[in-house]
């Protein structure tokens, strides 16, 4: 893979920890127009389907992407979370319907010229970055609409925005984040990432693209990987899939999956 368009085939960021046990809290995804499947993963809906006693802590695990989100209820603001390098869990109140965004590893960059470094490990108000989008949120969408339509209107406006896009794809980039793909986020930074970059140019390449270092991304890759792969606590222990992706040990490898969803294995899978 040396090209932007082929992220979508190797790459397919999780977020299990949105998935409530309460009847109250729902959260779907559903995939852009095809036309937009090379930018946008999906877009999702995390909402109350009625209001919670009390405040609802969101936990969001690492993903490697960058996300733009706004509550329908309250469509006057719409923020943007950039990678992060641990999870992330604050408390969004106890009613709400978020409508959000997902786009694959380096498009956001790509598509609005924006260095995915200035929103690494924040969530910040879209209007800073893009006041244009933010203000169509706000005079677009109202809470009377339904997420199908939502979903059309967003199709629409990022189609559009795609049109006639000049991408400034960097061939060597994409070779390199294919080789963190293909060797699921495992793998010597310094030996097996030769693409004619130098680790200085590398790490500036990255940071603009995804908001960090090659290996920070490589060991969120290598996460995603144990989630894409793991069905429960029984799968994970019987097939021992984090020895396949390096790590030392089993406490070496609960200490890395806890940084990056926020709870050991034993309380995340079932």
């Amino acid at each position: 893979m040396t090209s932007f368009q082929s992220i979508k085939n190797f790459y397919k960021p999780i977020q299990p920890s949105v998935n409530s046990k309460t009847n109250s809290i729902s959260y779907i995804e559903l995939k852009p127009d095809i036309r937009l499947e090379n930018y946008i993963y999906c877009f999702w809906q995390l909402k109350t389907k009625k209001p919670l006693q009390n405040s609802f802590s969101y936990r969001v695990v690492s993903d490697g992407c960058i996300d733009i989100f706004f509550n329908k209820k309250n469509v006057s603001e719409s923020f943007i979370m950039g990678f992060c390098r641990k999870y992330v869990e604050f408390p969004i109140g106890n009613d709400f319907d978020y409508i959000g965004v997902r786009f694959l590893p380096s498009a956001f960059p790509l598509l609005f010229n924006i260095n995915a470094k200035k929103l690494s490990n924040q969530s910040q108000e879209l209007k800073l970055f893009l006041p244009h989008l933010s203000e169509w949120i706000q005079t677009t969408i109202s809470s009377n609409n339904s997420m199908k339509n939502i979903v059309k209107l967003l199709n629409i406006k990022f189609i559009s925005l795609t049109q006639n896009l000049p991408l400034q794809n960097d061939s060597r980039f994409f070779k390199a984040l294919s080789l963190i793909f293909y060797h699921k986020g495992y793998l010597d930074i310094e030996k097996d990432l030769n693409t004619g970059l130098s680790t200085r140019q590398l790490q500036r390449i990255f940071n603009y693209h995804i908001g960090t270092t090659p290996k920070a991304f490589s060991n969120v890759v290598r996460f995603q990987q144990v989630l894409n792969e793991t069905t429960s606590k029984q799968s994970l222990k019987n097939n021992k899939l984090y020895l396949d992706l390096g790590f030392f040990d089993q406490a070496h490898f609960i200490k890395h999956f806890k940084t990056f969803y926020g709870v050991p294995p034993s309380k995340a899978l079932f």
